[in-house]
């Protein structure tokens, strides 16, 4: 009997995938689920339950916190990707952490097949079917929703014949949750000129008032919160979540261009990620110098749109997460922030490579490294080329 991999999330998709594939196609399937942060350890019990009563040979969670953390999420950081300035790669990023460990998952128990629930509409289908070509080559991709363009009502009747018992009650919006943020999509993210309601955010506001958070950096890493410090930078995101997500902050619609070309548009909250990636920059802003942050910035922008479209196996993205790397050994230091009802403030920072100090002069006021003749013949031979240009240009 033929083995295929399938991930899984317990949905209506991935559910009746498994049917179809032991029932139809006669296939031995391996259910994998790879947590990325966004479920409860009962929510991966559940899950694993319902894998097994719909009839897989074996079912594995894998635990990809830490390595989702170091291999995709880290390198936002660095690079303060926000895609077109708004959007965190919430779901693109968690996509490729979760491609990857499912193609490892097919090597190791030796899979004829893999297969996903993706339909044909959406990114996640170019995402996970680039890894899986270029990491388990051979390896056949099997995508029943995509190939037989089933609609949702086809698999409910489906899974019904089989005597599936589940709630096949659609919830009114589509949530996806992950370390690095929470996607929300519904009838209103189908247009282009409506606001997601208030209830339709997982995150409810619960905190009213001011409330001041300090964030440790070391070499551009989250090490601590307040006086708390972490083992590994996972956990500090995931504990500022808990005091930044109360206050509602990091809500958002974001619209771009999907893989496949044509626009797209999603609600998401992200409130630890977007503390985060503010509060990171601000430290940059004061550590490093003029062109590390203009280089940094054209090359984090092309390293975001290139994770959002599937290739974080192109060997130019290790290329950039070297440059990255190397830019982040002065960005250590604590970054003060105001948490308030759907907003917040970077009010400071404080670090041992500040390159604002006092002793080199006070912009605006007072110069104490230069005299006012530097800066004369400084401004002269500055815009000595320019001059002569205009001169020449001028003369003729």
């Amino acid at each position: 009997m033929k083995k295929v991999v399938l991930g899984f999330s317990g949905g209506l998709d991935t559910s009746y995938c498994v049917k179809y594939l032991t029932e139809e196609k006669g296939y031995e399937v391996h259910s994998v689920i790879v947590n990325t942060g966004g479920f409860s350890e009962e929510e991966l019990v559940e899950i694993e339950k319902r894998a097994y009563n719909l009839g897989v040979k074996s079912h594995k969670t894998v635990d990809a916190v830490r390595s989702y953390y170091d291999g995709v999420i880290k390198y936002l950081i660095f690079g303060n990707v926000l895609k077109n300035n708004t959007y965190p790669l919430s779901v693109s990023a968690e996509r490729m952490s979760q491609a990857l460990a499912i193609a490892e998952y097919v090597k190791e128990v030796g899979a004829d097949a893999v297969a996903h629930g993706s339909t044909g509409a959406g990114n996640d289908q170019v995402r996970f079917d680039m890894v899986f070509h270029i990491m388990i080559p051979g390896v056949e991709i099997i995508t029943p929703i995509r190939d037989m363009k089933l609609s949702r009502e086809a698999e409910i009747d489906y899974l019904r014949s089989k005597g599936v018992n589940m709630n096949f009650d659609k919830a009114m919006y589509s949530i996806n949750k992950g370390m690095w943020g929470t996607s929300v999509g519904g009838k209103e993210t189908l247009t282009s000129n409506v606001m997601l309601p208030e209830e339709a955010w997982p995150t409810q506001l619960t905190k009213e008032g001011e409330e001041q958070v300090k964030l440790t950096f070391d070499k551009g890493e989250l090490i601590g919160v307040n006086d708390q410090q972490f083992g590994h930078p996972s956990e500090a995101i995931q504990y500022l979540q808990t005091i930044a997500g109360p206050f509602a902050i990091g809500r958002d619609i974001h619209v771009g261009d999907t893989i496949i070309g044509i626009k797209g548009r999603v609600g998401f909250e992200a409130a630890a990620p977007m503390v985060i990636l503010k509060a990171h920059h601000a430290l940059e802003k004061h550590v490093l110098t003029k062109w590390q942050l203009t280089w940094k910035d054209q090359l984090a922008q092309f390293y975001g749109n290139w994770m959002h479209e599937g290739q974080i196996m192109d060997p130019v993205m290790r290329d950039i997460e070297a440059f990255l790397q190397h830019t982040q050994e002065n960005v250590s230091g604590e970054v003060f922030v105001t948490l308030m009802p759907y907003r917040f403030q970077v009010t400071g920072i404080q670090s041992p490579y500040d390159l604002m100090s006092s002793k080199f002069g006070k912009y605006g006021e007072m110069n104490s490294g230069w005299s006012g003749e530097d800066v004369r013949g400084f401004s002269k031979i500055f815009g000595n080329q320019t001059m002569i240009w205009h001169q020449v240009k001028n003369s003729i």
